[in-house]
């Protein structure tokens, strides 16, 4: 199960997301002032669940005595129907908290089941669905922590994670060559270094430069069965020339779902895509209250 922790930084997002519903105050908590109350999730349409976790720390912030029992694991498959998760507390803090937890699980679960969809297809092959840095400002470590409760892997979180060299860098570097030498002087030994390729010249030029992952962009099939023993064989060849790792990881994006087979039988690593963060529909899931009791 993916884990998530509650770090000073996301409480103080899930405050300011609270505070942004509720306002200056919930006009209907006079009505239920006072009283205790029984709640449960459930699953409108078959996904799988993520963002369940937030749940307790966002309840949690409104009042610390209520209870949340999670009844599924997040990356979890759910069904149509199915009960999630039960809470138990104060009527006026499970209702002040309802929208909010409910609005970020959806967003999340959409996500993780997009995710999962695309992971299933690549079930067998060995090779592993990467996220992008197109996420939500501001939502970018939970958008990525829906990808793995889907079964994905998460590309890089920010610019500080590895150094990504793309068209413009390489442009204005003076190329591949300069561009990757200039990065490897300065960057920490750990970090990789990667350069997004666009045509097979520049996917050898970064290669022969060192660089530990190439980005092939909108290559075809045919394209990388020819391409990519080449460059295997090529990075063993930089690293005996002190260059490079001798493994470069190879990563292909710009594809349409129907085709994540046929590229991952050229023999990548990776398949990078935007789509289950940027094309995903929300989950449907609804909060069900029982009586209150005094």
């Amino acid at each position: 199960m993916p884990h998530l922790p509650v770090t000073p930084e996301l409480e103080a997002q899930l405050r300011a997301w609270l505070a942004e519903d509720i306002g200056r105050g919930d006009l209907t908590a006079p009505a239920l002032r006072g009283r205790q109350g029984h709640a449960h999730w459930i699953a409108k349409q078959p996904g799988v669940l993520c963002g369940a976790v937030l749940a307790e720390a966002l309840f949690g912030l409104l009042d610390p005595q209520v209870r949340v029992r999670r009844l599924v694991e997040e990356g979890e498959a759910v069904l149509a129907g199915q009960q999630l998760l039960e809470l138990e507390g104060a009527a006026e803090a499970l209702v002040a908290g309802e929208r909010t937890a409910l609005n970020l699980a959806m967003r999340l679960s959409g996500i993780a089941t997009a995710t999962a969809a695309l992971v299933a297809t690549l079930a067998g092959t060995g090779v592993r669905l990467a996220d992008t840095r197109k996420t939500t400002p501001g939502l970018r470590l939970l958008e990525k922590y829906a990808v793995r409760c889907g079964g994905g892997l998460n590309h890089r979180l920010g610019l500080d994670d590895a150094a990504m060299l793309k068209e413009n860098h390489l442009a204005w570097a003076g190329g591949v060559t300069p561009a990757v030498a200039a990065v490897r002087a300065q960057a920490p030994w750990p970090a990789a270094v990667i350069v997004e390729a666009e045509t097979a010249r520049e996917a050898e030029a970064a290669v022969a430069a060192g660089a530990d992952g190439v980005l092939l962009d909108e290559f075809s099939p045919d394209q990388l069965h020819e391409l990519v023993p080449r460059l295997r064989e090529q990075a063993l060849a930089a690293a005996v020339a002190g260059l490079g790792r001798g493994r470069v990881v190879l990563e292909a994006s710009g594809i349409a779902p129907e085709q994540l087979r046929a590229y991952a039988a050229t023999g990548i690593d990776l398949i990078s895509t935007s789509a289950p963060i940027t094309r995903s529909a929300w989950l449907d899931l609804s909060m069900r209250f029982d009586p209150v009791v005094a």
